[in-house]
């Protein structure tokens, strides 16, 4: 038997993220092997929970993954302990019929759910909200409740009395209101921990804070399950010899899915880490791949490394295969107004990035795949997950997400693109990924799942643009 659980939440803000990250500290604390999991297409809470459990938290994402891929993920990678952090409030979701709300997902995986509420002004009126959520959806097993941000010992007593006196389910943590257990948040949600100084002491409070407030040991009872059965995996592409695939990884640029890297990585690619802030030359690589972040709180960091931006440049110049989504996007342009001032970045993109204050782009796209993409298309049949109509060979609709709030501007009229944008904003409201020598860019992030094997895809375009020019499986020295 093994632990598995979903924290969820009356409604967005209630502090699942910070009870989830304590969870995760607590139990690791304990001796408890933890693997975490995020609900939706986040890249900032994963980061928290990575790090508070010493696992890489997975996403289970109800719009971009079937079923198949949610239980594969879930499956292959369980531990004595799971927990998935929700998003928003249990029954909340994109879909009328709730078909991908996080109870939905409770259902898929057979999840006991743990309940936070705010109880901030609450009493007796605690007790119709806990009913009400058990009575909307009988098939969800609300195993417990996490009482947050509590007046002081008084407040905790009557909401105690009242839920044992009115339901059925057992109070499994009071909480009480602390300003030291908040993180900074900003306009994506809760500031990245690859940019707080303080996160490890953070996370070190928030677990012993949760250790003390919450019943671990009777929250791992009312979670208790059989483990999953773990499907094959299927890689569309053999593994051959390693290509070296250098990844911006640093305060700038952290949002990488840890399926994606595992998939670089069973595709035949060594990723090589690189600090666009402080690494004066790129390494030994075959390629590049710069994921999202916030470029521009680390502009003038960025615009003072010079030597790397015109080595990147030349390297995209001369044909080095480069991926770049939404921050690594941004990093590529020329340069981006920030907060009144202009930072000049690589300039491998004859385009002006200008920050905006809402957002251009957010929520989930749909793209349709040009023939300008450079990749090379998998020739097999669709997996058995794969929705009815897509496929990996011809010109699917691809789901995927974005949230910026920046603009790519000035671009040349001839400009070339990998998608079209059937849902969404991408680059400017109608396209997305700028094709340029053998970079790739959107604005778009995508996910190696069900019938989208970019990462597959792209380690085997860096094999072939490897095996066309001759030259050796280590170019960086034959380009700069």
């Amino acid at each position: 038997m093994i632990s598995r659980m979903l924290i969820s939440a009356a409604h967005k803000s209630s502090g699942k993220t910070m009870v989830s990250i304590g969870l995760c500290a607590a139990l690791k604390a304990r001796g408890h092997v933890v693997q975490p999991y995020k609900k939706g297409p986040d890249y900032i809470d994963p980061m928290w929970l990575s790090q508070a459990a010493g696992h890489p938290c997975r996403n289970l994402d109800l719009y971009l993954m079937e079923r198949g891929d949610i239980v594969a993920t879930f499956a292959r990678h369980s531990a004595e302990v799971n927990l998935v952090e929700g998003n928003k409030g249990l029954y909340d979701g994109l879909a009328l019929d709730g078909s991908n709300s996080n109870a939905a997902l409770a259902k898929m995986l057979d999840l006991p759910v743990f309940l936070v509420i705010d109880a901030r002004g609450m009493t007796r009126g605690i007790a119709p909200l806990i009913l009400g959520y058990q009575a909307f959806d009988r098939d969800i097993n609300i195993a417990g409740v996490i009482l947050n941000n509590l007046g002081g010992s008084r407040h905790e007593s009557k909401l105690r009395a009242v839920i044992e006196h009115y339901t059925d389910v057992p109070v499994i943590g009071a909480i009480h209101h602390d300003e030291r257990l908040s993180i900074v948040e900003r306009h994506l949600g809760l500031m990245p921990s690859n940019e707080s100084h303080v996160a490890t002491a953070k996370i070190k409070q928030i677990g012993e804070a949760i250790a003390e407030q919450v019943d671990l040991d009777r929250l791992l009872e009312l979670s208790q399950k059989p483990p999953l059965e773990v499907p094959s995996a299927v890689i569309p592409f053999p593994c051959k010899d390693k290509m070296r695939i250098g990844i911006a990884q640093d305060r700038a640029f952290g949002f990488y899915y840890a399926d994606d890297l595992d998939a670089l990585v069973a595709a035949g690619g060594e990723l090589v880490p690189f600090d666009t802030l402080r690494d004066d030359n790129l390494p030994d690589v075959d390629a590049l791949y710069i994921g999202g972040g916030f470029p521009e709180t680390c502009a003038a960091e960025l615009e003072a490394n010079s030597t790397l931006r015109a080595q990147i440049k030349q390297a995209i110049e001369n044909g080095m295969p480069a991926y770049a989504e939404c921050g690594g996007l941004m990093y590529l342009s020329r340069g981006i107004d920030y907060q009144g001032r202009h930072y000049q970045m690589v300039g491998a993109i004859p385009g002006d990035v200008k920050m905006h204050a809402k957002p251009v782009g957010r929520g989930y796209v749909h793209l349709k795949e040009e023939e300008a993409h450079p990749w090379p298309r998998p020739q097999l049949n669709p997996l058995p997950q794969a929705s009815e109509g897509e496929n990996v060979s011809g010109n699917a609709l691809i789901r995927a997400h974005e949230f910026h709030y920046s603009s790519l501007e000035n671009l040349p009229r001839d400009s070339r693109f990998a998608y079209h944008v059937e849902r969404g904003y991408g680059i400017d409201g109608e396209r997305d990924g700028l094709v340029l020598h053998n970079l790739l860019a959107s604005y778009t992030h995508l996910r190696t799942i069900g019938s989208c094997y970019w990462a597959t895809r792209f380690v085997a375009f860096i094999r072939h643009q490897m095996e066309q020019q001759c030259r050796p499986t280590s170019n960086i020295g034959n380009t700069l």
